[in-house]
Parts: C-alpha cells; structure tokens; sequence
C-alpha cells in the first residue's frame, strides 16, 4: 500500500503540464491565470495528501471546480415559502419593480445627491425624500438612516443624552440579532427609567417618573410578541398632553410602521404612521417591513427636532445610500395612487393574496411534488395561516394555503423531514419550509412564478434511503 501510495504521488502532473490543459486555460479565461495557478496548485497538494494521481485534465477540472465554488455567489436568491412575508433572515420586504430600476439608475450614474440644481450649490440629501414623508404622514420634517434601531439610537443620543428616557416595562423588547432597547437606549448616553410593571402600566405610573431630569418618554411597538389577559398601557395619544405640560418630547417607535390603513385590504388593523405623527413629536419606523422598501429607518415630526437631530454628528455615520434613497422614493411615490398600490407593491400584494387562489396553486403544484419524491412521502395540499413577520402586528395570522409533505415510514421520521429539507435547500434556488405537525410544510403564500418553481424542482431527488416501495 506504502508504495502504491508513494507511485501515486510520483504520477501527479506538475503545475505547468496541468495549466497547459484545456481545462486550464478557460480557468485561465474566466478567473485570471494567477486565480488559476493557485487553484491548480491546491488540488495537488490535496491529491498528493490524499495519495491520489490523476491526469492533467483531471487536475485542471478539480482547480476548476473549486474556482466555480469560490466565485458562487454567497447572497443567494431562496423561495420564501415559510409562512412568514417579512422574514428577517430572508431579506424582509421584496420591494417593487420601480425601485429596483431607481435604484439601479442611480448606482449606474452620477446623481444630485447633495447638490442643489437649482442653486447651483452644495445640498441636503434628505431633500430626496422630505416632501414625499411630510405628505404621506403630516409631519412637519423628516430624516432618514440605516435601519429603525439606527433612528431610535440617534433620537435618543440626540434629545436624552446624559438624561432619564422613561419607558414602560412591558416595552422594554428584545427582538432579532439580539437587539435590546434597555441596551440601544444605553448606547445613545441616555438613562433607563423603568415605570410600570410588565402587563400594567397606568398614567400615573409616567406622572410620577417625570422630573427635571428627564429627556424623553419613549413608547415602543411590542414587535413580535403579545401581552394578553391582565393588562393596560398608556396610548401616546393620552401620553402626549402631559408630556406637553412638561416639556418633554414623546418619542413613538413604531417598529415596523405603515402608511395605509390595512383595515381597508381585509389585513388586521395597525396604527399609521401619521396616526402616531398626530401625538408623538417624533415617531420612527422601518423602511424594509410593512413599508415594502428597502432597509432604512426613517424619523418624522416637529421640524426643530428633526433640525436639531440632522446636527448630530452620529447622523453622518448612519445615513443611507444613494441607491437605497432612489428605491426609497420611488417606493415612497407608490403611496399615492392607493388604488393600485396592492398590484405595484409586492409586500402588499403577498399580505392580500386569497387564500382560494393559493390553495388552486398548491394543487396545481401537488402532482409533480409527488412525482419528485417518489413512495416514500405523502403530499398533501393544506390549510396554513401564514405571520406577516419581522414584528408587524405580532401573533396575528392571515388564512393561506401550502403542501405538507410527511413521511410514510413512521420511524425516523424526523431525520427524514431533516434530510427532506437540507434535499430542498440544495435546489438551484433553494427552496426553505418550516418543519411542523409532523411534516414539512411549504407555504404557498410567497410562490410567484408557479413555472420557474416546477422547473426549479426538475433536479430533486429523494434520497434512495428515504425512498419505500408500495409493495413492501
């Protein structure tokens, strides 16, 4: 074996015979010589650790298949088919058409960001967007950063820096990537004032908290989760005439914040932003949720404050982007025209779709399902009450409609609907489900292009371990 071993290290080509290959050269072409060599260079010294000789074509098709993993794109397009519209680890909103070539125009042009064409001077780049929000929400000013945590940090850092921010214990949330408001409101310089207890907070619990010492009262969205039973809260409209007499500013982070009523398309009902304009001197909200764009965070509200805000330094680190800006506009302008707004706008458009429309697709989709995973599953076409998600109205469902796909063997059944979904994962598009009720489920809710999805299932196979012959 030892010298078998040692003969193979002996037969493996040398870089030079390798890279003089066919094979080699469209590495070469593709990735560069110098990309290639390396490559070559790796794959023989793995075959030579491994004891393994292969030909010069061989080695080259090795180096260029570690090329191809290498250059394979990390941000990788997936079906959403979990249940949840505005999942954060998907990529929350799926934003229009229009914005997406806004965005595109402006990343592949110069554009008056901050230059004045009128005047012929240096600009502001909020000016992209100021009108736009003053309209759609009745807010005297508006500003925008990188996300709704970025806008509640430079609120904070800016109006209770060294000072006590009172907020109730009930909102004190943590929601995804472990972001804490308690450790937010330490970061922007401003003091915890916790009043309240968890389920019940009272307007006397705030009277008693304000002093001379306080910077803010800050009322916060619950995000993703609900108290329930036993409870009370102090709406911002009731907050507001007292922190008025005060003179204290009441901030409303409204986490996801939407600018329509979502009563009038049949969706749960959630305070508008300018609903929360119309108490609150600022109030903050997100870009990629219930909005439907992409990721920012926007304040909105009494224009000194705004003022006073865009003249904190921290503001400069955590502005956006031109391409974001021109997506964020283009967005923006969906909004007035709310008659067509469920047909322009893809988060909207994915929250109304009827259930009845979702359950024929997933019958449509049923058949060739069954055919790619051969005996050893059953597919089933099935009722789902689909999340919005990323804390846009916590707990509520919307009805919906997917396939459940089970397992016949009853034993091991939950490494099968393991190796089932890692199966969809590897797909071209990955495919990503949620395992439950003894099944993977794939709702339908997030399915767009039913023919790509079919073409897209042509290379899943069942495993042959998984696979059980009827007639055994």
């Amino acid at each position: 074996m030892a010298n078998t071993q040692a003969q193979d290290r002996r037969g493996l080509p040398s870089v030079d015979a390798v890279m003089r290959s066919a094979a080699a050269r469209a590495a070469a072409e593709r990735f560069g010589r110098s990309a290639a060599v390396d490559a070559v260079r790796q794959e023989l010294a793995e075959l030579r650790r491994n004891g393994l000789a292969v030909a010069e074509d061989d080695a080259a098709a090795l180096a260029l298949a570690r090329l191809e993993a290498a250059d394979a794109a990390r941000l990788r397009r997936v079906y959403n088919l979990t249940g949840t519209v505005l999942h954060t680890n998907l990529g929350r909103a799926v934003v229009a058409e229009t914005a997406i070539a806004a965005a595109a125009e402006a990343m592949r042009h110069a554009v008056a960001l901050e230059y004045d064409l009128r005047a012929g001077r240096r600009g502001d780049r909020d000016d992209v967007l100021r009108d736009l929000l003053r309209e759609l929400t009745g807010a005297a000013d508006a500003t925008v950063v990188n996300n709704n945590a970025a806008a509640v940090l430079l609120v904070l850092n800016t109006l209770a820096k060294g000072r006590e921010a009172i907020v109730s214990r009930g909102e004190l949330i943590e929601i995804g990537g472990a972001f804490r408001m308690p450790e937010i409101m330490s970061r922007a310089g401003a003091r915890l004032v916790e009043v309240g207890t968890t389920n019940r907070t009272h307007l006397k619990d705030y009277v008693d908290a304000l002093g001379p010492k306080t910077g803010a009262v800050l009322k916060v969205h619950p995000s993703n989760y609900r108290i329930e039973g036993f409870t009370a809260q102090v709406a911002a409209a009731s907050l507001a005439p007292l922190t008025r007499r005060h003179g204290v500013q009441l901030i409303d982070d409204l986490g996801s914040g939407t600018l329509i009523d979502l009563a009038g398309f049949g969706l749960p009902h959630e305070p508008t932003v300018a609903q929360a304009v119309a108490a609150a001197d600022l109030v903050t909200f997100s870009g990629d949720k219930l909005l439907g764009g992409p990721q920012a965070g926007f304040i909105v509200g009494r224009a000194d404050l705004v003022a006073r805000i865009n003249k904190n330094p921290l503001k400069s680190a955590l502005r956006i982007d031109k391409a974001r800006l021109a997506a964020l506009e283009a967005t923006l302008k969906l909004y007035r025209d709310p008659d067509r707004l469920a047909s322009r706008l893809p988060t909207l458009r994915l929250l109304t779709r009827r259930p009845d429309d979702i359950a024929a697709m997933a019958s449509r989709l049923r058949p060739a399902m069954q055919e790619r995973l051969g005996d050893g599953f059953t597919v089933d076409v099935v009722k789902c009450e689909s999340e919005i998600g990323s804390g846009a109205l916590p707990r509520q469902t919307i009805p919906s409609a997917g396939l459940a796909i089970r397992p016949i063997a009853a034993r091991g059944a939950g490494r099968l609907l393991a190796g089932l979904a890692a199966s969809l994962r590897r797909l071209p598009v990955p495919v990503i489900g949620r395992i439950a009720n003894d099944g993977l489920i794939l709702d339908l809710r997030c399915l767009d292009e039913e023919g790509a999805f079919l073409e897209n299932l042509a290379s899943l196979r069942a495993p042959a371990a998984y696979s059980v012959s009827r007639s055994t």
